[in-house]
């Protein structure tokens, strides 16, 4: 089990803030998911530790920095989902996943019937079996989503970023997808860092949630603490009801800022 840890973490594109001395510990096994609106910051922090950009401050993988790590290293450490991934077209979706296993094969080797069953079932546990040798091109948004999801988790890292990792998937294809990221969390002690906008299913999956606005952390918390309506209509500018399930689910609703139900 592995943790991460920020030390005031700050990224800068070129005049511009993007985050602010950002600082926490996300501890072995737990799913970290970083809210906020468009510009906050979210994606910002998960591309500094996947590597992506320059920033200042320090990110420590198990308390050494990754600055001393070199990239396979760093790849075998952490596994990245980004928000737009360009995927090549001519390249089937077995091909593709299969590549999350690069890290852990040698130099001029070729991959193993491990490797190829770790594909396999990573692509059943994400309903794309039926998708291996199709080519990506032919490949709808939400299907390329689930794809790059999988080939995310078939690299088997100990640590999974994954930002907006369902925002093209319908619901049921969200359900599946996070389900199995905490299945592997449950069962293998991954730790997760999660930026999502769907308030509900990030409250619902995380173990705790982290509010950015303007490049600084405002909140931090368990969903019931961070959703309140009066902390979304600050930092979102939204009329929303919150809603808490007997189970402790906590539900957001917008509704018309001129409804007065």
């Amino acid at each position: 089990m592995t943790s991460l840890a920020f030390d005031a973490v700050s990224v800068r594109y070129g005049d511009r803030a993007a985050l602010a001395e950002f600082s926490d510990t996300v501890k072995p096994g737990e799913w970290l998911c970083l809210i906020g609106p468009n510009g906050a910051g979210k994606s910002s922090l998960l591309r500094s530790v996947a590597g992506v950009v320059k920033h200042s401050g320090e990110v420590r993988v198990d308390g050494t920095s990754l600055r001393f790590r070199s990239a396979k290293r760093r790849a075998q450490l952490i596994a990245y989902v980004p928000q737009t991934p360009v995927l090549p077209d001519d390249m089937s979706v077995r091909e593709y996943v299969v590549l999350g296993r690069n890290p852990f094969i040698a130099h001029f080797g070729q991959e193993t019937k491990h490797d190829w069953d770790i594909v396999d079932d990573v692509l059943v546990r994400l309903d794309l079996r039926e998708f291996a040798h199709r080519h990506l091109a032919t490949l709808s948004g939400g299907e390329r989503q689930r794809v790059v999801i999988a080939r995310a988790i078939a690299q088997e890292a100990p640590i999974l970023l994954l930002d907006e990792p369902t925002s093209a998937l319908d619901i049921g294809h969200q359900q599946q997808a996070l389900e199995l990221v905490d299945r592997l969390r449950r069962e293998h002690g991954l730790t997760v860092v999660s930026a999502m906008h769907d308030l509900t299913l990030a409250g619902l999956y995380s173990d705790r949630l982290c509010l950015l606005h303007q490049g600084y952390r405002v909140a931090t918390g368990t969903a019931a603490e961070v959703l309140r309506p009066e902390t979304l209509a600050e930092f979102y500018g939204v009329s929303a009801r919150v809603h808490h399930e007997p189970d402790g689910t906590v539900v957001v609703i917008p509704f018309r800022a001129n409804d007065a139900r």
